[in-house]
């Protein structure tokens, strides 16, 4: 909501001021439509042209996030560390391969059924599965485990920024689309040069919206826009970071409490819960393994 009500304040503030301070507002929002078409037309338009079909509709659909904001809240790393504290005490009591039941149909675990919101995020429960997988495979050197992980947390982080990236393209894109559009009615006023000059004016006017409306978009909205999707999707890629940082540390020998406190400590901030909330949670724990 907050990205909502910037724009509308942005949008008050430039429309506001100039019709306060004397602007013909009437001329300037007749010609807003069309120049909106011509800009916005040629942005979608390069969009396209510049991008699989797979990579606009992943833009299209990140839109979303603009809005919402991140995925995640700190209820959900406490049950994601509850979650991991409880599956690498197991292995660490039971062995690798007592596991296996959970990770290999984790819908039908009651330990993974225990934390629903986890379950159903099933890009998190294939990295933990896969990865306590590899572990009961005996690839239990933690480096080679940490580097494969951040690899593809890495991999993933990139494909997931190329919403972001398109957006600060299209942004950058703008004021020269608006140019075009401006160029347009000044080959469009040329073309009535005999009018008079009051209908001169007037079009050389509609002319120029076509450049105010391009930088308009690309520094009030599109660019911002861009840096809100990058934030947010960099702030939900921390939640995939926690899973790797408790694994390794799982792998380097270190007791289930010692491992979860090395994900906590990976937690954004604004959602990290402290020592003793986290230790609370895990000890109330009741899961029928």
């Amino acid at each position: 909501m907050l990205a909502i009500g910037g724009i509308a304040f942005l949008l008050i503030c430039v429309f506001g001021v100039f019709a306060a301070t004397g602007g013909a507002i009437g001329p300037l929002m007749q010609a807003l439509p069309l120049e909106f078409v011509t800009i916005g037309g040629a942005a979608i338009g390069t969009l396209i042209a510049g991008n699989s079909i797979h990579d606009v509709k992943h833009t299209l659909k990140d839109l979303s996030k603009i809005i919402k904001g991140g995925r995640f809240h700190k209820s959900d790393y406490v049950d994601l560390l509850g979650l991991l504290y409880f599956l690498v005490r197991l292995a660490a009591t039971k062995g690798a391969m007592s596991l296996e039941t959970h990770i290999e149909r984790p819908d039908e675990s009651a330990v993974f059924q225990h934390f629903p919101n986890i379950l159903a995020n099933k890009r998190a429960t294939f990295i933990i599965c896969d990865y306590l997988r590899m572990v009961g495979m005996n690839v239990d050197d933690p480096h080679q485990v940490e580097d494969v992980l951040a690899r593809e947390l890495r991999k993933s982080l990139i494909e997931d920024l190329h919403g972001a990236h398109t957006l600060q393209v299209m942004a950058d894109g703008l004021p020269a689309l608006g140019i075009v559009a401006a160029v347009l009615g000044v080959i469009k006023t040329m073309a009535h040069i005999a009018q008079p000059p009051a209908v001169l004016g007037e079009m050389i006017g509609e002319a120029l919206t076509g450049t105010f409306l391009g930088v308009l978009l690309a520094y009030g909205i599109v660019g911002p826009w861009s840096i809100r999707l990058r934030a947010v999707v960099e702030e939900d890629a921390k939640f995939l970071e926690v899973i790797r940082a408790v694994l390794v540390a799982h792998l380097h020998g270190n007791a289930p409490q010692v491992s979860v406190e090395v994900g906590r400590k990976m937690v954004p901030n604004m959602h990290m819960p402290d020592f003793f909330e986290l230790e609370e949670s895990i000890q109330n724990l009741k899961i029928p393994a």
